[in-house]
């Protein structure tokens, strides 16, 4: 029986790199000159403080860019709120979103069965497998998994023939 892994992981290397490349370019602008602008990597989170919300803005638009650049979906990070801290510093929290959770995962089962081809599909923990008689209603899955327009980056991982 043929079989593929449905998953969301994360490459925290490439993702380093991405906020590594934000933070010269930070140091190295010319518009962020004189600017109390950082941005931190802590566990499964960045955090940006800066001075104002334009210059929030522009870093989240550099990350963006540097994850794109390093081949990191965007889809894989969610903001919070905006808060102010100390005088006039702005913070915002990102936390990085690894592995497919309960809700998403059984949108994903629901579109599956819908197709009503002979593939079954089961949940465990935070990654989907799918198991199907045939190779070709497989790849019907995966492409209509590819075309469906879910809020997290997924990956499909340990194909079996």
């Amino acid at each position: 029986m043929a079989s593929f892994d449905i998953v969301n992981r994360l490459d925290y290397q490439e993702i380093d790199n991405a906020i590594g490349n934000t933070i010269r370019e930070i140091e190295n602008r010319y518009d962020f000159k004189g600017s109390k602008s950082s941005l931190q990597r802590k566990e499964k989170e960045f955090i940006i403080i800066t001075e104002d919300e334009l210059k929030l803005n522009q870093i989240h638009g550099l990350i963006i860019s540097h994850l794109v650049k390093r081949k990191v979906d965007p889809l894989c990070i969610s903001k919070k709120n905006i808060e102010k801290i100390s005088g006039s510093k702005l913070r915002q929290i990102y936390t990085l979103i690894e592995g497919i959770d309960q809700s998403i995962a059984k949108d994903i089962v629901s579109k599956i069965k819908k197709l009503k081809i002979k593939v079954q599909v089961k949940i465990n923990g935070n990654e989907l497998r799918v198991e199907g008689k045939k190779k070709d209603d497989l790849q019907y899955v995966m492409q209509t998994i590819n075309e469906s327009n879910l809020k997290i980056p997924i990956q499909f991982t340990n194909f079996r023939d």
